[in-house]
């Protein structure tokens, strides 16, 4: 089965919700169906949280070094130096996400601002 694969003007439809919304909902339900059974130090769960950090720290570090729309014409030095004040800014302000996104962004536009 491929996306074009009927001429419906239901099928494309049909196939995002077959296969995204289920496939990913699938996985979901079984974590809400394990969750209460897993102990928070439990081995499985050190791994797939760390498996998440990976993979969000991945999507940033692509984000900065291979940037899309209006973040292609900032500089490299821009964007590292941003995200690298924002994660300072998090760790000397009490640790609070929404302070180091803040501060990131604030670097990142005056910066935009003043180029």
């Amino acid at each position: 089965m491929t996306f074009a694969a009927f001429d419906n003007w239901w099928w494309p439809f049909l196939f995002i919700l077959v296969g995204g919304w289920l496939a990913t909902d699938a996985w979901r339900f079984l974590g809400v169906y394990l969750g209460d059974r897993l102990s928070e130090d439990s081995d499985l769960l050190v791994l797939v949280r760390a498996l998440a950090t990976a993979l969000v720290a991945a999507v940033i570090g692509n984000l900065i070094v291979f940037p899309s729309g209006a973040l292609v014409d900032t500089a490299l030095a821009l964007r590292i130096g941003a995200a690298c004040a924002g994660f300072v800014a998090y760790i000397c302000l009490g640790r609070k996400i929404l302070v180091g996104i803040v501060a990131a962004e604030v670097i990142l536009l005056v910066g935009m601002w003043t180029s």
